[in-house]
């Protein structure tokens, strides 16, 4: 039965809007990762259904001292509708279930007849039509990839116009069976999301410094390995990285303990050699850390609404339609002072010449709204960072940033954005600022609040309006 608790718990975090649902099957147990995952997504699928042949069935209601979660009782009940029954020992949840089969069955066939359903496969909530205009890309390791690699679908396999080493197939392709696969030197990721790597650009040199400051599963920490050519090796310990001191270093945060084990477990499977997995928040570093005061790259990719993904699985979660506007408002401007925040404390680190920010979401407040304020904060100033030309952010992708969304129009046309249906990719935004050459952030501030030491206060909603000045009435 604890496997349909686990299940349970996971749709109960589903529904708390804790992280896709691709993000939280991460973190289950690698042990009964699998079965799990399967009994979730088959329930999302039958939801609707499980839902109301609960109700009419009064299942809740009659057995309100055994079945406390609803989540608990649509595990079950979907096994016992769909999957030939519970999968567990007896005992007195699985009677309370069973004593209501009958009805459960008889109420799921009216169901069927109600709505003209032949099959079972009917009641099931359908994709997104945008995710079978996505293929699937599937990129090499620079390192570990050489062009003659067998592939289960090489024959169907296209070279991407953008990103180096990426391939295209076509979207039902599967490839977890596949040797290069498994042995980790073809990582299975979306165009979009191998933009903001590219776009950060580290170098391949021995005194290249990078933090990836939100990690995980890992796949963007993998293609700054790859793009750097994984070269040198980082030490565990502040012996060890004293001594390399000479070698490049990529530092990858991820402050989640359970998602902190699937970063470690990707980074290994790939063969990351000069990545050292941290397992803390990025916002606690110290950026004049001894151990991270030479950082040169940043690449932030923080926590978003995720409102561009149309593939994989999250179409199954309730849309943003149903959600009510002013919490919808509320939760994205939440996720926007985070964000902000993010950035804020990037540009603290004193010799970092190159920051990307990026998100999978198609809203302009945590994309074009977050890099506006941004770029008025006190550290922005002090920097000095100005945003990346659009010469030297993809200059060949067509779709940019909203100009009527931005302060100075013009600011648009160094940001990337990608959109689900129209891109043949999920909905993604990606943005680099860039420090002036020659300053640093010791440089003196440039604008301070009154009192010098609490920071200034950004509003990210409406852009920056340059006060005209009153001339000044006699009082004779």
């Amino acid at each position: 039965m604890n496997f349909y608790f686990e299940a349970a718990k996971t749709l109960d975090r589903l529904d708390a809007k804790q992280g896709s649902i691709k993000g939280i099957l991460a973190t289950l147990p690698e042990k009964d990762r699998k079965r799990t995952a399967a009994l979730v997504i088959e329930t999302l699928k039958f939801k609707s259904a499980l839902s109301d042949v609960i109700k009419e069935a009064n299942l809740m209601k009659e057995e309100r001292k055994k079945l406390t979660s609803l989540n608990l009782a649509l595990v079950l009940v979907h096994d016992v509708l769909l999957a030939g029954g519970i999968q567990a020992g007896d005992g007195p949840i699985k009677q309370a279930v069973l004593r209501h089969k009958t009805r459960l069955l008889g109420e799921f066939k009216k169901l069927k007849v109600k709505g003209g359903f032949k099959s079972n496969a009917e009641l099931a909530q359908s994709g997104d039509a945008r995710a079978a205009q996505i293929p699937r890309y599937v990129r090499a390791s620079l390192w570990g990839m050489p062009p003659s690699i067998p592939l289960t679908a090489a024959n169907h396999s296209a070279k991407d116009e953008h990103i180096p080493n990426l391939l295209l197939f076509p979207p039902q392709t599967t490839f977890h069976d596949d040797p290069a696969y498994k042995s980790g030197k073809l990582i299975l990721q979306d165009k979009a999301s191998c933009f903001p790597a590219v776009v950060l650009a580290p170098p391949a040199r021995k005194d290249a410094v990078v933090i990836d400051a939100t990690a995980a599963p890992g796949n963007k920490t993998t293609h700054l390995s790859s793009l750097m050519h994984n070269m040198g090796k980082v030490g565990t310990n502040a012996f060890c990285n004293a001594h390399a001191a000479n070698e490049q270093q990529l530092y990858a945060f991820e402050r989640d303990r359970k998602r902190f084990g699937t970063l470690t477990m990707m980074l290994s499977r790939a063969g990351c050699k000069n990545v050292e997995p941290v397992n803390s928040d990025f916002l606690t570093v110290d950026p004049l850390d001894p151990k991270f005061v030479k950082v040169t790259h940043i690449l932030l990719d923080p926590s978003c609404s995720g409102s561009g993904i149309v593939n994989r699985l999250d179409y199954l979660l309730e849309t943003e339609e149903e959600e009510n506007q002013e919490e919808k408002e509320e939760r994205l401007n939440k996720l926007a002072s985070f964000q902000l925040m993010m950035i804020r404390h990037a540009m603290k680190f004193p010799k970092v010449s190159r920051i990307v920010y990026s998100t999978c979401s198609i809203h302009a407040t945590e994309n074009e709204h977050v890099v506006r304020a941004a770029l008025v904060s006190d550290e922005a100033i002090a920097g000095p960072f100005h945003l990346a030309t659009q010469e030297d952010v993809l200059p060949k992708w067509h779709r940019r940033g909203m100009p009527e969304e931005m302060a100075k129009p013009e600011d648009a046309a160094p940001l990337i954005r990608c959109s689900p249906g129209e891109d043949a990719t999920n909905g993604f935004f990606v943005s680099c600022f860039v420090r002036k050459e020659g300053t640093s952030s010791t440089n003196k501030r440039k604008a301070e609040t009154e009192d010098g030491d609490e920071e200034k206060s950004v509003d990210i909603t409406a852009p920056k309006r340059k006060k005209k000045k009153k001339n000044k009435k006699s009082s004779i």
